[in-house]
């Protein structure tokens, strides 16, 4: 839970600030992310907690890959991306 806040907190704070001042760059995009979660009632959390995320939204899960819109895609590479953007969520799922 203190993942997902932390998240939540931080997500609205950058879109907020994208928002106020446009100036500052987006660059959207779709990425796809893997995951190592195995049991679909962890993906889904996965996944919902990706789109409840201010800047991303979670498209598709197709077995171990997520397809999300990125708000800012910072990085095209699946490792890099998926690390960035639901690595603090997975290995918190992980432990359940």
């Amino acid at each position: 839970m203190v993942t997902f806040i932390k998240a939540l907190v931080l997500a609205n704070w950058d879109v907020a600030k994208r928002v106020i001042d446009p100036k500052l760059p987006i660059n959207p995009g779709i990425v796809a992310i893997k995951t190592n979660l195995k049991e679909d009632y962890k993906k889904l959390m996965l996944a919902n907690s990706i789109t409840l995320t201010p800047g991303t939204i979670t498209m598709d899960v197709r077995d171990d890959t997520l397809f999300i819109h990125w708000i800012d895609v910072t990085t095209k590479d699946t490792e890099e991306a998926s690390e960035e953007i639901a690595g603090d969520f997975e290995r918190t799922l992980s432990a359940l």
